[in-house]
């Protein structure tokens, strides 16, 4: 959280200055809360860049005499921060989108609908590895743009994946996915991972994401949501473990010696987070993150 113009200016120099393109930013909902986005790259660079946009937005803001604080939800009563992640499928050259289709529904292609379908799928134990903090699930909340229940639909801020507006000067090359359930409390290596390994198993499956939503679907009712597949996410990082645990696809790309030192230390550190109150669960997670 920061005040706007010398130190955003400064922290866009410092990145541009290390070859990340800074796509835009401007003031968000919470008090001194700031949107700064970048621009896309092949997954793995994407996690690089993660790492160093962390790093430099809390280096800057801190030779400002500020705190820059990326945690889900730094403050009980504010906006929370995300991190969300637009992805989409490229073919082997990296010069061919595979996921727009001119005659697809919202332009987009069978082939991208499967992934959607299967990051759906697998979403409530996703969520472990892209919202893996006890502070994320203060923030994964219906009626707060952050996303609450497995929907997806066409710039429905309200759903899982949104289906984003392409740009009118580039169609093809904009056509993209949101996933709005992941912030920066994530190893975006795991995140990106696990991203990928849940969407590729809806293609291997050729999984239909169901019909779109466009409305909030905390509007609906929970005979409606059921109807419709729509499943609320797990409210807690412990819930959200034993959707992973139990999650085939994804323990199996984690590999068993990661997935064993990765629940034992996000078992622990929801174990300890249940003993304290809220107080102390954002005063730990601002410094952290």
């Amino acid at each position: 959280m920061m005040t706007a113009a010398p130190v955003m200016d400064d922290i866009v120099a410092a990145l541009e200055a290390q070859g990340i393109q800074v796509e835009q930013y401007y003031p968000e909902l919470g008090h001194g809360q700031q949107e700064l986005s970048i621009g896309h790259a092949p997954a793995l660079d994407a996690a690089d860049r993660q790492v160093f946009y962390r790093e430099t937005v809390r280096a800057v803001a801190w030779r400002h005499g500020l705190y820059a604080s990326l945690a889900p939800k730094p403050f009980v009563d504010q906006a929370g921060n995300g991190g969300h992640i637009h992805f989409s499928l490229w073919d082997a050259s990296g010069r061919r989108s595979l996921t727009h289709d001119a005659t697809g529904r919202y332009g987009v292609s069978a082939l991208g609908y499967h992934f959607i379908a299967g990051v759906l799928e697998h979403l409530p134990a996703l969520l472990a590895l892209t919202c893996p903090s006890v502070n994320s699930y203060r923030r994964l909340q219906p009626h707060f743009w952050s996303s609450a229940y497995t929907a997806w639909g066409p710039d429905n801020r309200e759903a899982a994946v949104r289906i984003a507006s392409t740009f009118a000067s580039d169609r093809i090359g904009s056509t993209n996915a949101e996933l709005k359930a992941a912030d920066a409390s994530s190893n975006p290596y795991l995140a990106l991972g696990g991203l990928l390994a849940a969407g590729l198993d809806g293609v291997n499956r050729k999984l239909a994401p169901g019909e779109p939503v466009l409305v909030d679907p905390g509007t609906l009712s929970d005979s409606e949501r059921a109807a419709r597949g729509i499943r609320r996410y797990p409210t807690t990082l412990g819930a959200a473990l034993d959707h992973l645990e139990k999650d085939g696809v994804l323990t199996t790309a984690l590999g068993p010696l990661l997935a064993r030192a990765y629940f034992a230390v996000k078992r622990s550190e929801a174990e300890a987070f249940a003993r304290e109150d809220a107080a102390f669960e954002t005063k730990h997670h601002f410094w952290k993150f």
